[in-house]
């Protein structure tokens, strides 16, 4: 998958610089790097419009800089794997690729391809919700992973005892990845699928993870509350703290009840549970 990086200067003393990656996301961005001058941001060339980036910018209250890259896929992946390292969460698991050694001492030993695909947990939203995920008794249980990037939150669930996992991601590249670290991690119990929320409706599930994005949540939100089991919980991530409410409201309109909430450098983690 080729991608569209934008490189963006902020002026000096720029106020704004929380407010910008929020806006980009609106448009479709899903990736972002601070840089000492601004922030570098990520979008698949398919869904890149240069008109919604010109309105966005000519639409900001002061005038930021900003060069656009194409980023073929091959180059790409050189990059991401020459910078991925090690990440780990709490004292008890480690996200790491193949060429890492494995850590002494590690209960949770979480392989995964650094490829495109989101959820190495390098970024904030997924290292909230491993945080999260370690902490909820998952044995014996059903569990859905939607938008599930390298498939790393269903592998840490299977890790943990998991009865069976779900994963869904509408990005073949994503997939294709999860696939792979489905036997690299040689799960038995994870079962991924290529698609979105429409394949929602014959499996319910006792613990959903969505790690997508605020409007996809809110758009597929009802699907997931429909096949959330009764006493069963949920997790949203993907979003900014100013996200919270909304995400909440919308929540409440299917009677979730409030649990967990979270965040990390202004990305939010949220947990609620259903019971009838």
């Amino acid at each position: 998958m080729e991608y569209i990086e934008i490189q963006c200067h902020y002026p000096d003393n720029y106020p704004g610089e929380e407010v910008l990656p929020v806006l980009l996301g609106e448009i479709g961005f899903e990736s972002f790097i601070e840089t000492e001058t601004g922030i570098s941001a990520y979008i698949p060339s398919g869904n890149f419009s240069e008109e919604a980036l010109n309105e966005l910018f000519s639409s900001l209250p002061e005038k930021i800089g900003y060069e656009k890259n194409v980023i073929p896929d091959q180059n790409w992946n050189a990059v991401w794997e020459s910078n991925f390292e090690p990440v780990f969460i709490d004292e008890n698991c480690v996200v790491r690729a193949p060429f890492h050694e494995k850590p002494d001492d590690t209960t949770f030993d979480l392989v995964i391809e650094p490829r495109m695909a989101f959820g190495t947990a390098h970024h904030e939203t997924t290292f909230q919700m491993l945080q999260l995920l370690l902490k909820e008794e998952v044995t014996g249980k059903t569990v859905l992973d939607m938008g599930c990037g390298t498939g790393v939150i269903a592998i840490l669930a299977e890790k943990k005892g998991a009865a069976s996992v779900t994963a869904i991601d509408n990005d073949e590249w994503a997939y294709n990845n999860t696939c792979d670290n489905i036997a690299i991690n040689n799960c038995q119990s994870v079962k991924a699928l290529l698609g979105d929320a429409s394949l929602l409706g014959n499996e319910h599930f006792d613990v959903i993870f969505a790690n997508i994005n605020r409007n996809i949540l809110l758009q597929d939100m009802k699907s997931y509350c429909n096949v959330l089991k009764n006493n069963g919980i949920i997790f949203f991530s993907g979003f900014y703290t100013e996200d919270i409410q909304t995400i909440t409201e919308e929540a409440q309109k299917y009677e979730l009840i409030s649990e967990i909430a979270c965040d990390k450098n202004n990305w939010a983690a949220l947990m609620f549970s259903k019971k009838k």
